[in-house]
């Protein structure tokens, strides 16, 4: 057993896992574990901005921020973890133009601002600048800045090492994080990670699905590899459906287009986000907007051939202001649809695009092991957590906004958890489960391809756990994943070799997303309400008296519903209470 001692270990080196990084590596000694190269993590494909109440361009406060956060999450955000994040937003901004992140400027050098869906002033009165940005790269700039950062701290880096197992041990206090299990892929060699805190910052699983803006590696590892140690997933029915990705292909297009000044239109011309949300219009949350082009298309006012998608239009806007603010987006359309933005409306439809649900934590970023116990030394943020900042709609920039608050936050508690702990021992059978996996996968002499499977999970996912949703599509969703599963257990890989297995690993990361598009179809299951991204049709209406709630959703074979055991959490309210979402 090839063990390595570190005060904290953070699993993942995108934004959050980079950002706890930097505070952790000043605190404690820290170690890096990443299936990537830092600077390949997918932070870097976010577009349009992290928001923050600056006011540098006009009036904004924190409190604002805080109501827009919980209004666009449909009033499932716990409002004291909205708080937090609104609140320090500022901080971290400032905190990262101090590490050198180039924004872009006013006219008088201050962080400029722009708007984006669902960010108003006055509570909703009118739309408000709030996003700070560079350019249509803020992800791209962040990531490069954070991981400067990372390298002046001396934080150490395991680049091409995918974690597969935690370690967890039973103490008299209970459960508590002794490290974690993982795979070298230069060797082939397996490796224990000793911690006193471990932090998960590993992204999204947003793979569960064909169209999607997500990257090839965005597989939920962390997700799954909490819930196969019987640690609850907290709202993961909970997707959101990126308005405006590439029709077809599912390629980003940022919010910014909008925030800009982009229309959509459908094929008779008309700007129809006037009916659906005619105050805020094309920057609704994105939710809503999802929504009202699908059923454009669905009563047959799409376009193209097929009539299959609406258009983006950004011809009325001056192709100097498109190169200065949008200029990779504007490239995207060129390259992979052949269509010229300054002249040519750009086709756009929903994509599968960021995960509510996760690993559950406090504000300090402490995973729960129930709903009511957190797991002192064990920690999560980002996509792969859920603080629940985001409820059941995620507004545009808050991402980039939680992975640098909480990520933040989750360094310096799993540092200073780390200052008062003892190393735990490593138990002599803490490989096992790990080393079968990948001997299961190695050793299998099936019919199956692990490709072919992964493509028919997600076209089903896609047909059926989309935009729209009925009890119908859940189960027919559910019925295919049982069948998948049959499949899988008879697959066999093509490399059979120790050194740069990706075969071996794409077996183990498919593993891991058909069990969480399992979690995620029962979690749709069983709420029977449309609440922000999960639009259940056979339910239309929002159900605050039944189901204000948190899903919180275990493993338990006992279950009959696909070994799922469904239960629930409280959401935490402060000062404001539900009301009519209208914009």
């Amino acid at each position: 057993m090839q063990v390595h001692k570190y005060d904290v270990v953070i699993v993942g080196a995108g934004g959050a896992g980079m950002r706890a990084a930097i505070e952790s590596g000043q605190r404690a000694r820290t170690a890096v574990l990443t299936k990537l190269y830092p600077t390949r993590s997918h932070t870097g494909a976010a577009q349009g901005g992290m928001c923050a109440a600056l006011a540098n361009v006009e009036e904004d406060s924190w409190e604002w921020h805080t109501f827009d956060t919980i209004k666009g999450g449909d009033y499932l955000v716990d409002q004291d973890a909205a708080e937090v994040m609104a609140k320090e937003a500022i901080e971290a901004v400032l905190d990262l133009e101090k590490m050198g992140l180039p924004f872009n400027r006013t006219p008088e050098g201050k962080i400029d601002q722009r708007r984006f869906g669902g960010h108003t002033r006055d509570h909703g009165k009118s739309p408000v600048r709030r996003a700070c940005y560079a350019a249509d790269r803020t992800g791209h700039m962040i990531l490069q800045t954070l991981y400067q950062a990372c390298i002046k701290h001396n934080v150490e880096f395991y680049n091409e090492f995918y974690v597969f197992d935690l370690v967890l041990v039973d103490t008299p206090e209970g459960r508590r994080p002794a490290g974690v299990v993982a795979y070298e892929l230069a060797t082939g060699e397996l490796h224990v990670f000793q911690a006193k805190s471990v932090v998960f910052a590993t992204g999204g699983n947003g793979k569960v699905f064909k169209t999607t803006s997500n990257a090839h590696t965005l597989t939920g590892d962390g997700m799954a590899i909490a819930f196969r140690n019987g640690l609850p997933l907290e709202d993961m029915e909970f997707v959101q459906f990126h308005p405006t990705g590439l029709a077809g292909l599912g390629i980003l297009v940022s919010e910014a287009a909008r925030g800009e000044g982009g229309i959509l239109r459908n094929s008779e011309g008309e700007r129809f986000m006037e009916r659906y949300a005619p105050t805020i219009k094309d920057l609704a949350p994105r939710d809503i907007v999802a929504r009202s082009m699908a059923n454009e298309v669905r009563e047959g006012r799409g376009c193209g051939p097929n009539k299959d998608y609406v258009l983006l239009d950004l011809t009325h806007l001056e192709p100097a202001h498109i190169d200065a603010k949008l200029p990779d987006i504007t490239e995207f359309a060129r390259t992979y649809l052949g269509v010229e933005p300054y002249t040519e409306p750009v086709p756009v439809f929903p994509t599968a695009h960021y995960t509510m649900g996760g690993i559950p934590t406090d504000i300090k970023g402490e995973v729960f092991e129930n709903s009511e116990k957190t797991i002192p030394g064990l920690y999560a943020a980002g996509e792969v957590a859920c603080v629940s900042v985001h409820g059941s709609n995620r507004l545009g920039t808050n991402s980039l906004l939680d992975i640098n608050v909480f990520g933040k936050r989750a360094g310096i508690y799993a540092a200073e958890y780390a200052h008062g702990a003892e190393f735990l021992p490593i138990p002599d059978d803490a490989m096992e489960a790990t080393e079968a996996l990948l001997n299961n996968a190695l050793s299998a002499e099936g019919s199956e391809k692990v490709g072919a499977i992964r493509k028919d999970l997600q076209d089903t996912m896609d047909l059926n756990m989309q935009v729209f949703r009925t009890e119908e599509s859940i189960n027919k969703a559910l019925s295919d994943i049982a069948a998948l599963e049959e499949r899988y257990a008879n697959i066999a890989i093509q490399d059979h070799g120790k050194r740069y297995n990706l075969d071996l690993l794409e077996a183990v990361e498919l593993g891991f997303l058909l069990q969480l598009a399992k979690v995620m179809s029962v979690a749709a299951l069983h709420r029977q309400e449309s609440r922000g991204g999960h639009a259940r049709e056979d339910f239309p209406k929002r159900d605050d008296e039944n189901f204000m709630v948190h899903s919180m959703v275990y493993d338990d074979p006992s279950s009959e519903t696909a070994g799922i055991r469904q239960e629930t959490k409280p959401v935490i309210f402060t000062h404001y209470e539900p009301m009519e979402r209208k914009y």
